[in-house]
C-alpha cells in the first residue's frame, strides 16, 4: 500500500533517486538495497526512485529491475512512494518495464526522454503518452535535454498534460524560464531534478525535489523545503548555502559514482560499479572528503 498523495503532491515531495547496490562480485544486492532504503525513508524521504539512471539502469537486466522493485516496495512500500524509472529510448521496450514494474507493486514510474536518437516533439508525445496507456500508475516525467539530446518543449509538457495519469515532471533543464511558463501552463507537479536548483524551482512553482544528494543530507533537504513552505525565505537560503559544497562535491564527476563512495564511507549498502562507470581514485575520494565535511556531512 502507498502513502497518501494529492493532485498537488503526487509523489509526496522529497525523494531520493536511489542507487543500486551490488555485492562485491557485482551481483544485485538485494538485502542491501532494502535495508538503504529504509535507512532513507528513516531520514525524512517521502519516496524512492529505483531504477533510474542513478540506479545503473543502463547496466542492471530487465529481470533484475523487477526484483529491485519488488524488494524495496517490500521494505518500504507502506511508509514511502516507490517510483520505478521505465524509460528507454525503444517506447516498445518501454512499455515492457512499466508493465513489469507495475506487477513488482511499483507505485508510479518515472518516464525520461528518449535518449540519443532525438525523437521529434510529436514522437516524445507518442511515446509518453504510450507509457501512460500501459499501465494504471501515474507517472513522472523526467526533462534532462542535457543528457537525451533533446527538451520535452513547453507545448508538448502541456498537451501531455492532459493524460489522466501524467501527473508530474522531474525537472533536469537547468531552465528557470522555461520551467516557470511551463509549471503555469501545464499544471504538473513539479519536481527539481537538479540539486543545484532545488531552492531556485521551489520559489518557481517546484513542489519538491527527485533528489541524487539526498543520499546523505535528507534532513537538510527536508528543513530546506519546510523553512520555504512556511515562508522563511532567509532560513530556506541558509540551508541552501550551507549545502553548496555538497551540491559541487557529489557532481564533480559522475554522480553515481560519488554517491556510491560517500554510502562507503558512511558504512551505508552501496558497493562496486558496473563498468563503465568506476571508483573515485584516491585523491578524488579525498576531494569528496573535504566537499562532505564542507556541508555538514558526517563520515
Amino acid at each position: 500500500m502507498a502513502p497518501t498523495s494529492t493532485p498537488q503532491t503526487p509523489f509526496g515531495r522529497v525523494l531520493t533517486a536511489m542507487v543500486t547496490p551490488f555485492t562485491a562480485d557485482g551481483a544485485l544486492d538485494l538485502d542491501g538495497a532494502q535495508r538503504l532504503a529504509a535507512h532513507l525513508v528513516d531520514a525524512g524521504n517521502d519516496g524512492l526512485v529505483v531504477n533510474g539512471t542513478t540506479g545503473e539502469s543502463p547496466t542492471t537486466s530487465d529481470a533484475e529491475k523487477a526484483q529491485l522493485v519488488r524488494a524495496v516496495v517490500e521494505a518500504v512500500g507502506d511508509r514511502a512512494f516507490v517510483v520505478a524509472g521505465a524509460g528507454t529510448n525503444d517506447t516498445r521496450h518501454s512499455l515492457e518495464l512499466a508493465r513489469a514494474a507495475q506487477d513488482a507493486g511499483a507505485h508510479g514510474l518515472l518516464a525520461v526522454t528518449p535518449y540519443y536518437s532525438k525523437p521529434p516533439q510529436e514522437g516524445l508525445l507518442r511515446h509518453f503518452t504510450a507509457i501512460a496507456d500501459a499501465t494504471e500508475l501515474p507517472v513522472m516525467l523526467y526533462d534532462i535535454p542535457g543528457r537525451s539530446g533533446v527538451p520535452i518543449n513547453t507545448e508538448t509538457m502541456v498537451r501531455l498534460a492532459e493524460h489522466p495519469r501524467i501527473v508530474a515532471n522531474k525537472d533536469a533543464k537547468g531552465d528557470l524560464g522555461r520551467a516557470s511558463w511551463a509549471i503555469a501552463r501545464s499544471g504538473l507537479a513539479w519536481y527539481s531534478g537538479d540539486d543545484m536548483l532545488n531552492l531556485p524551482l521551489l520559489s518557481v512553482g517546484a513542489v519538491g525535489f527527485v533528489s541524487v544528494v539526498g543520499h546523505v543530507v535528507t534532513p537538510e533537504l527536508r528543513a530546506l523545503l519546510d523553512a520555504h513552505l512556511t515562508g522563511d525565505v532567509t532560513k530556506a537560503a541558509e540551508i541552501h548555502q550551507k549545502l553548496l559544497p555538497v551540491f559541487t562535491g557529489m557532481f564533480r564527476t559522475q554522480g553515481v559514482i560519488t554517491t556510491k563512495a560517500a554510502l562507503g564511507l558512511q558504512g551505508l549498502p552501496a558497493g562496486p560499479l558496473r563498468l563503465p562507470l568506476v571508483e573515485l581514485s584516491p585523491d578524488e575520494t579525498e576531494q569528496l572528503k573535504r566537499d562532505l565535511a564542507a556541508g555538514g556531512v558526517q563520515l
